[in-house]
């Protein structure tokens, strides 16, 4: 485990984290960080309250991002798997024919 020193509304939080995160952890205190300072004059003069105002604010901005990806995932065209494995086919035999007419074209040249 490593410790690592995090920067958030103005101040410093030791935190620990797993050997090689440190970066991550601290690019992910740098997000809370930009939302609290998104907030402006909405800040509280009690602390807690800003960070989970900030965390419900993130938690808001996953959940949407999530319900969009979903609806995209859902959205997404069926199919047809058969009329798929039918050009496939199609296409191989020409690929045979083409390399069945090189190999003669070359055995003859």
């Amino acid at each position: 485990m490593s410790d690592v020193t995090l920067e958030v509304g103005g101040r410093k939080y030791s935190v620990s984290c797993q050997d090689g995160q440190e970066a991550h952890v601290q690019r992910l205190a740098g997000v809370i960080d930009s939302k609290l300072g998104s907030m402006g004059a909405n800040l509280s003069s009690q602390e807690a309250k800003n960070l989970l105002f900030a965390a419900l604010l993130l938690a808001d901005e996953l959940d949407e991002a999530q319900k969009q990806a979903g609806s995209a995932v859902a959205a997404a065209p069926d199919f047809d798997a058969e009329r798929i494995a039918g050009q496939l086919e199609r296409l191989a035999g020409a690929l045979e024919n083409a390399a069945q007419v090189l190999e003669g074209g070359l055995a003859s040249a």
